[in-house]
């Protein structure tokens, strides 16, 4: 995974690109009617019921645009919220909140609706020893803040990128020749390149799982649309030699029948690309 470094240089990428898209050479509307030294109050408000996620990250977002900005929080990251309720509120100057406001809303809104989705899925797989994951199919531009959601939602982070994790899947597989020689070449690339980086292999099939187990150096073998059967088989097969990993259109109805076959995680890419922004506005007081 990314370092903790890395991961905060994302987020004040998204914050500097997302404040560039939206006020370009300024906010005019503000800086027609609203005086320089005007001072305001908003609070952010619900309007909705879920998860709520991204204070900590609109906290950066409003030090970004104004360090004189203040946040007096209410409601943490992480807990349940229902309409009406008044997560923070942030005072200071009245242009700098307005140049902000649309930031944060749009991230909250995204964050809040992917920590909810993903709490619902973490709740079922309570009882189980499988987590759930996230995927690399996320909101280009974005994806530090989508995958921080998942974590405040009680979901797990899969690898950030294709530079800090090598996965070898079907057309990787393919491209290279066969398992056996992906999983070869990959194993040479890294040693010659001092590369530290887990490796995970996608399988379609039990015969495929059975030629990964012979190689060398495989962190987890992802078990990519196998029915139940075939999974508690897969699971069995691989016993400790490495982590297991389910994917393919698991959904609400069937998470738990794959956790219950024994898989240490189950990735879902609709923690982050099938979700709808939960209702959330900036109002002032």
């Amino acid at each position: 995974m990314i370092s903790e470094a890395q991961f905060q240089n994302e987020l004040r990428l998204i914050i500097e690109n997302g404040i560039r898209e939206d006020v370009g050479d300024g906010d005019h509307s503000s800086l027609a009617c609203i005086p320089a030294t005007a001072q305001g109050k908003a609070k952010l408000l619900v309007k909705d019921e879920g998860i709520i996620a991204g204070v900590e990250f609109a906290k950066m977002i409003f030090q970004y645009v104004d360090k004189d900005l203040k946040v007096e929080t209410f409601i943490q990251d992480a807990t349940p919220v229902k309409y009406g309720d008044v997560v923070f509120h942030v005072s200071g100057s009245s242009q700098s909140i307005l140049k902000s406001e649309r930031l944060v809303l749009n991230a909250m809104q995204r964050m809040s609706a992917i920590a909810t989705k993903t709490q619902s899925f973490a709740r079922l797989l309570e009882g189980t020893k499988t987590k759930v994951l996230d995927t690399r199919k996320t909101t280009p531009g974005i994806r530090a803040i989508e995958k921080w959601a998942v974590k405040i939602g009680g979901g797990e982070n899969h690898r950030f990128a294709l530079y800090d994790m090598v996965m070898l899947k079907d057309n990787h597989i393919d491209f290279a020749g066969g398992i056996t020689k992906a999983i070869q070449k990959t194993n040479d690339y890294l040693k010659q390149n001092n590369l530290d980086l887990k490796i995970i292999v996608e399988a379609r099939n039990l015969d495929e799982v059975r030629e990964i187990l012979q190689s060398d150096n495989v962190y987890r073998i992802l078990l990519d649309n196998f029915d139940y059967d075939m999974t508690r088989t897969a699971v069995a097969l691989i016993g400790d030699q490495c982590q297991t990993e389910s994917s393919g259109n698991i959904n609400e109805k069937t998470i738990r029948n794959y956790a219950d076959c024994g898989v240490n995680y189950i990735s879902s890419g609709a923690l982050t690309h099938s979700v709808y922004n939960m209702d959330l506005s900036l109002k002032a007081i």
